[in-house]
């Protein structure tokens, strides 16, 4: 009954998470709708009634998969499957506990570590103080620095109990109590030994701990004398330090743990899969199904359509520069634009400047770098002059005196006269060099 009730309590604190796991999925998809149609921000009421339709299908199906959810709970609370598998089974339940209680026994285990604040301490013998404390599962000391180099006290665990201290009007922090069931004191001359923490979690994650190191909480009796002596008796029960006892709470407490598990594993594994069948796949296919007849349906599609005045602006914008460019092709288009081009001359003749020797077939020194032609073959001739031949000296020369100078071709003897001609340049082939008289 004990084990039935724990986890049906577990299971119970399932549902609050579960509906939140959901709400936060119907956030995301509604968030991605959100972004997809702004893609239709050209035109707002498409866009508007397009995320009316596909969000109060979202809800629907909100609503839809909640209810799925809250089912697989309440069929995880209607029976308790302890022939499963993975269940650990009372007799394995009862083994760990028995080994759980030999390692116990055996070493000193550290149970918790951390800083916790001596409260009842007088201002005249320092006040309240800070240390850093380590409960095991025989006795509690505290350090001054969490090195734990400098042990302040050792204090055991037998005979003590746990006790709810209420705050002061000016103090911040929570407080409880260690006390001897002996009525002896706990530390130096103080009865109880008094322990602050910064939040009622650190007190309450602390109360656990040592209960686990067998300091159990006092029970407080009410005004009823019969409710007084039951809780007199159950507190005699609870305190009375008895293994078998303990050893039924450990075995519940590995029961608990493991049955817990395997509801857990299964919650982790069905939820995911019903979210996605019922809300996301569904959603999908609504839209890709009926969303387009669902705008059909709601009414005129003009109105659906009009575009936003942003949108309409560029649309002019685009067009009239559209128009421009047109335009400016066509003015480009009619400008004939024609190449103009300047024959090459005709090759210079140079075979004037060849010289062949015609009898002999030798070259002059002086030849072209183009390619010679062969000139025609020409009788023999003396070379000419520019200026007339040299005649004998005139008569009252004195001998061995320089010849005249002789004139520019052409040049009148009249200064007078008409100018002088210009020679034209020769066409034929170059003179042959005379041949010398032979000697008899």
């Amino acid at each position: 009954l004990a084990f039935e009730a724990i986890v049906k309590k577990q299971i119970q604190k399932l549902k609050e998470p579960s509906l939140k796991c959901v709400d936060m999925v119907v956030n995301e998809l509604t968030s991605t709708i959100r972004k997809c149609s702004e893609k239709l921000g050209q035109y707002p009421h498409l866009r508007e009634e397009m995320e009316r339709i596909v969000t109060t299908h979202i809800r629907e199906r909100e609503g839809r998969t909640k209810d799925q959810v809250m089912l697989l709970i309440d069929i995880e609370l209607a029976y308790m499957n302890t022939n499963h598998e993975d269940f650990i089974g009372f007799a394995n339940a009862q083994q760990r506990s028995s080994q759980m209680s030999k390692k116990k026994a055996s070493g000193n285990q550290v149970i918790r570590k951390g800083w916790l604040t001596i409260n009842n301490i007088g201002i005249m013998k320092g006040g309240s103080k800070e240390y850093w404390f380590v409960l095991t599962a025989e006795n509690l000391s505290w350090y001054k620095d969490d090195e734990e180099k400098e042990k302040k006290y050792m204090l055991p665990l037998d005979n003590l109990k746990l006790r709810d201290i209420e705050k002061g009007f000016m103090s911040s922090k929570h407080i409880f109590a260690l006390f001897n069931t002996e009525q002896r004191n706990v530390y130096k001359d103080y009865r109880q030994l008094e322990l602050a923490c910064e939040t009622q979690e650190e007190v309450d994650s602390w109360k656990a701990s040592f209960l686990r190191a067998g300091v159990y909480p006092e029970r407080v009796g009410e005004k009823d004398k019969q409710s007084e002596s039951e809780e007199n008796g159950s507190d005699n029960f609870m305190h009375s330090m008895d293994p078998q006892l303990e050893r039924q709470v450990e075995t519940i407490r590995n029961l608990v743990d493991s049955y817990m598990g395997i509801v857990n594993k299964t919650i982790r594994d069905l939820m995911p899969k019903t979210i996605m069948h019922l809300m996301i796949n569904n959603t999908k296919e609504f839209i890709h199904s009926e969303l387009l007849a669902n705008l059909y349906s709601c009414g005129d599609q003009n109105t659906l359509m009009e575009e936003s005045a942003e949108q309409a602006q560029r649309r002019d914008e685009m067009l009239r520069m559209y128009y421009a460019l047109k335009e400016a092709l066509n003015i480009i288009g009619d400008i004939s634009t024609t190449t103009i081009s300047t024959p090459l001359p005709p090759p210079v003749d140079d075979s004037w400047l060849q010289v062949q020797n015609v009898q002999s077939g030798r070259r002059s020194p002086t030849s072209s770098p183009t390619p010679q032609r062969r000139a025609p073959a020409v009788p023999p001739a003396r070379p000419l002059s520019r200026g007339p031949a040299p005649g004998p000296p005139p008569a009252g020369a004195p001998v061995g005196s320089a010849p005249p100078v002789p004139s520019r071709p052409g040049a009148s003897p009249d200064p007078f006269g008409p100018p002088p001609q210009v020679p034209s340049r020769p066409n034929r082939a170059p003179p042959g060099v005379p041949r010398q008289p032979q000697s008899k």
